[in-house]
């Protein structure tokens, strides 16, 4: 009888199933099929022998030893969260704050031309974007140099100073992402019902206190949502605008080296599948857990406002 209503269910939900049939397909070939690779953090990998036939470790977390006693991959770790949890925070205030302000607007025209300008820079490959910032800070010939040199300043290169970096990489990515970012917040600004809005207005309050009081707590649900999905990726780093952004340049590496970009170079050098398999084992093991951590601390915050 139970298979019999499983039948009956699938048979009625058929349109939405085959709907998200193509999705599901996606989802085995490239995120659940690939989970087999995990044992390569495991096993002294060999071409010749493949995956499976490759032998394991002696001892087992071997691969992992590198990742926890080198001063480098530990410097990685450290960046990626640090920056991580800087775009999120930085990101956060940008694109609420965005949203709020267009939600405010009352020219349709200016607030639709203003929304496109601020979603072009994403579809901007950040190879381009990369281009753009070496030709803006480029010691010799860069466009903010010669600006500092026209006030009679001196020059900076900015490409042995790894301390402006983490400042540098916010304002890229906030440049390039914040139009993105905004729209899912908009959305949940223009579905709230104006009723509330005018009650406000007859009752005396600002604009300032109606978005206090009405448009950020109405934004809270998403907020956490969209944060907790963000936490969840802290461990893993853009890695197409590090290496867009820095590239090589090793005196860079103690601010802007990241899980990613060391994974990457290791195994370009060394060729060790190995270790590098277990750096991204990591990686997928401590977002596990964040996604769980941050998932509670939301159900204890807003229940409803939780992903699970």
């Amino acid at each position: 009888m139970k298979l019999n209503g499983v039948f009956k269910e699938l048979y009625k939900n058929r349109t939405l199933l085959l709907m998200f049939l193509p999705v599901g397909v996606l989802f085995l070939l490239f995120n659940y099929l690939p989970l087999a690779g995990l044992v390569i953090a495991f096993k002294n990998f060999d071409f010749s022998k493949g995956i499976f036939g490759s032998e394991w470790m002696h001892p087992l977390f071997s691969n992992f030893d590198y990742v926890f006693s080198s001063p480098v991959a530990f410097r990685a770790i450290r960046n990626t969260i640090l920056l991580n949890a800087l775009f999120i925070a930085i990101g956060l205030v940008f694109e609420v704050g965005f949203a709020l302000l267009l939600n405010e607007m009352r020219n349709k025209y200016f607030k639709r031309i203003t929304q496109s300008l601020t979603f072009l820079p994403f579809f901007i490959s950040w190879i381009v974007v990369g281009v753009f910032a070496y030709n803006l800070l480029n010691f010799e010939n860069g466009a903010v140099n010669r600006f500092l040199e026209y006030l009679h300043l001196q020059p900076i290169d900015f490409y042995s100073r790894a301390e402006l970096w983490p400042a540098i990489l916010t304002i890229a990515a906030r440049w390039k992402i914040t139009g993105y970012g905004t729209i899912v917040y908009l959305a949940a600004l223009t579905s709230v019902d104006n009723s509330y809005y005018e009650a406000a207005s007859i009752d005396g309050a600002s604009r300032w206190q109606q978005i206090r009081y009405i448009s950020i707590p109405m934004l809270r649900p998403t907020i956490i949502i969209l944060t907790l999905l963000a936490v969840g990726r802290i461990m893993n780093a853009d890695f197409g605008m590090f290496y867009a952004m820095v590239g090589d340049a090793s005196l860079l590496f103690p601010t802007t080296d990241v899980i990613d970009t060391f994974v990457y170079r290791s195994l370009r050098k060394s060729g060790d599948i190995g270790m590098a398999s277990a750096a991204g084992f990591l990686q997928s093991f401590v977002a596990f857990f964040l996604v769980l951590g941050s998932n509670y601390a939301a159900r204890k915050i807003d229940k409803d406002s939780a992903i699970f």
